[in-house]
């Protein structure tokens, strides 16, 4: 297994996006469902937004036995919005994740740290569209282009960041519920984020 192969995991294909000893972070290969990041209008983090309570609970059990003999539990950091200084909450022991920005930006899709660290005053969102990187975020729900969900809170905590159809990050983030805009996905009538699940996977079950 090496970074960037595509592998077979569950019900999805997944791309790996990094190796660790005998383990590997895989995300899935295209946006998997659309979902709401709470089901409720309030402040709220990663750690106790009803997307993390679903993917480590009703999303996690369609795995069976063994699979999940092979996904590894790991403590997450939830830093706050470098920009607008909302609350990243609290560190997070996750089975299933979002990935945050700066995994994102910095890590595993090309390295636009600079974009992180040199914010100008007239971007909407962090990149350029002209940044290198965005065709690597791209990504596609049931063969149309979609935006999907990072587990960073945006300009408020009512907000989260996601990455937009372009490749673009939404550094202000998307509502965390009902979020509203007229741009609707074309199979599903819906205009909720999309959701691609992140995982530690141990390269054989024990």
């Amino acid at each position: 297994m090496q970074v960037g192969d595509k592998i077979v995991f569950g019900r999805y294909e997944w791309r790996v996006l990094d190796i660790k000893n005998d383990a590997a972070l895989i995300i899935t290969e295209d946006i998997i469902e659309q979902h709401a990041y709470h089901d409720a209008y309030k402040d709220i983090t990663w750690a106790d937004c009803s997307l993390r309570k679903y993917l480590n609970g009703e999303f996690y059990d369609k795995f069976n036995t063994v699979d999940k003999s092979r996904i590894i539990p790991v403590l997450n950091k939830n830093l706050d919005n470098q920009w607008y200084g909302s609350k990243g909450g609290e560190d997070t022991q996750d089975y299933i994740f979002l990935l945050s920005i700066e995994e994102v930006v910095c890590k595993y899709f090309g390295d636009s740290s600079k974009n992180l660290e040199n914010r100008s005053a007239k971007q909407r969102y962090w990149f350029q569209r002209k940044d290198i990187n965005n065709n690597k975020r791209r990504s596609t729900f049931d063969g149309y282009v979609w935006w999907w969900w990072l587990r960073s809170s945006g300009r408020d905590n009512r907000r989260a960041v996601y990455i937009h159809g372009d490749g673009n990050i939404g550094i202000q983030g998307n509502g965390t519920f009902r979020y509203s805009s007229n741009t609707i996905h074309p199979s599903t009538g819906d205009n909720s984020g999309g959701v691609r699940p992140a995982l530690w996977l141990k390269y054989q079950a024990q």
